[in-house]
């Protein structure tokens, strides 16, 4: 896959903590950045799947009874 540069900048303490974090993996900044973008868009777009697929049910008028919210909501709290 074709790579690309991209700049940007942050705070002088993120770019320490990012360039301990490639130390201790003996990798370098970008690697460790590709990893970090990597896991973001994954929760992001998993994110966003949930969301979609609640505004699917929604709209088909599937919602969750009050009873059953209550009783999942009391099991949590357990």
């Amino acid at each position: 896959m074709a790579k690309e540069t991209i700049t940007f900048r942050t705070e002088s303490k993120k770019r320490i903590a990012l360039d301990e974090v490639a130390g201790a993996l003996d990798r370098d900044r970008s690697f460790v950045l590709n990893q970090a973008i990597d896991n973001y868009l994954d929760i992001y777009n998993w994110q966003l799947g949930h969301i979609r697929e609640g505004r699917r049910q929604a709209g088909k008028g599937e919602f969750v009874t009050a009873a059953a919210w209550s009783k999942a909501a009391a099991g949590r709290r357990k």
